[in-house]
């Protein structure tokens, strides 16, 4: 399967687009809501989503190509999967990893789990960027375990601040759309 942003725009559209009065993660209120799990847990969707994140990484990080992906649990859960699927099929050896809320309070206690270890070069995943608050919670724990954090790449920007955190951050967004691709106005 090959990315195509019109395909994914239009699952978009159809499945986790909604209009109303919403308040987000963040805090923030909105008269729209991107609810991407009912895209990134629909098998177009996710496929069209993991496809067009492998082919982004590899033109952005093609002298640096990342070991693993991964980000929060749960909301990142289905694209590190999707996107670890596709690398396989693809011959690539990208392994996944997911950031738990909170460590485990029994086994091994990590925060970060998956077949990573400290050292590797890794992406953060994300579905939907406001303010960026989610990824670089992810962002601190991937580094505080000892991955090289190389930037963060996500399905859907709502251009409300995200991109200027994670440059403050030292770190580069990439992502498959924003918000203008469904004729949302950049807010002011």
């Amino acid at each position: 399967m090959n990315y195509t942003k019109q395909v994914l725009i239009d699952i978009v559209r159809q499945h986790a687009l909604r209009f109303g009065d919403f308040t987000l993660a963040s805090g923030k209120k909105a008269s729209y809501y991107l609810d991407c799990r009912h895209v990134t847990l629909h098998p177009q969707g996710i496929n069209q989503i993991a496809c067009g994140m492998l082919d982004s990484i590899s033109v952005e990080y093609a002298d640096s190509f990342p070991d693993c992906v991964g980000g929060m649990a749960i909301g990142a859960d289905p694209i590190t999967a999707g996107v670890v699927t596709i690398a396989g099929q693809r011959g690539l050896n990208t392994l996944g990893f997911m950031v738990r809320k909170e460590a485990k309070q029994h086994g091994m206690g990590r925060l970060v789990e998956g077949p990573v270890q400290p050292g590797m070069k890794a992406i953060i995943v994300e579905d939907v960027v406001t303010s960026g608050g989610s990824a670089l919670q992810a962002v601190k724990a991937a580094q505080d375990f000892g991955l090289e954090v190389l930037g963060v790449v996500a399905v859907i920007d709502r251009l409300e601040g995200g991109r200027a955190a994670f440059e403050a951050a030292g770190l580069k967004l990439t992502t498959l759309l924003t918000i203008e691709d469904f004729g949302i106005p950049r807010p002011s």
